[in-house]
């Protein structure tokens, strides 16, 4: 039976940092699209990753035995690009915004209705960057709204409404775009 994030990351706490490999192997390709959907920068986003995991090993004595792991790690994800963003005050640009796939995810995946893909890509990124997050990590990144809500803490009912509004918005957002690509032609 494989150990959970959890155990892995008590032990590297403890002083086993082979098992950090097997969290990596685990958890960076989803930092990856969490930072890539929030930004359209794949190499921005692969350096925050490292950055993550970096920071991971170097506050490692913070994770506590009744930490949720996920929760812990997405706030150091949080920490590190709120770091990065005011040292840089990047802003994606036109061209990132190509598709709302990350690089790495497979052909089959990518060849799935591309058009929409942009489109909805473009308009998740016109939202606030507060709902985008919270959509990102509901959505794409698959988390608990328990674990959203311990990650920003507020209750989770909280996180429910705001799932709800940031979802409403973003429908509106790409039906705008839509009619008005359709206008176009």
């Amino acid at each position: 039976m494989e150990p959970t994030d959890q155990e892995l990351m008590l032990a590297v706490r403890n002083g086993d940092l082979e098992k950090f490999g097997s969290l990596f192997d685990r958890h960076h390709q989803s930092l990856f699209n969490y930072f890539y959907r929030l930004s359209a920068d794949a190499a921005s986003s692969e350096d925050l990753v490292q950055d993550v995991f970096l920071r991971m090993l170097k506050y490692r004595r913070s994770f506590r035995h009744d930490s949720q792991f996920r929760a812990w790690m997405y706030q150091i994800a949080r920490t590190a690009r709120i770091d990065r963003f005011k040292r840089r005050r990047e802003e994606p640009t036109s061209e990132q915004v190509s598709s709302l796939r990350s690089p790495q995810d497979g052909p089959d995946q990518c060849l799935e209705d591309a058009e929409q893909s942009v489109l909805l890509q473009k308009a998740l990124l016109q939202l606030s960057e507060d709902k985008r997050e919270i959509l990102i990590l509901a959505r794409f990144q698959q988390m608990k709204y328990s674990e959203i809500a311990s990650l920003m803490g507020v209750e989770t009912g909280a996180v429910k409404v705001r799932v709800h509004r940031a979802i409403v918005e973003l429908r509106d957002i790409a039906l705008s775009m839509a009619g008005e690509r359709t206008n176009a032609m």
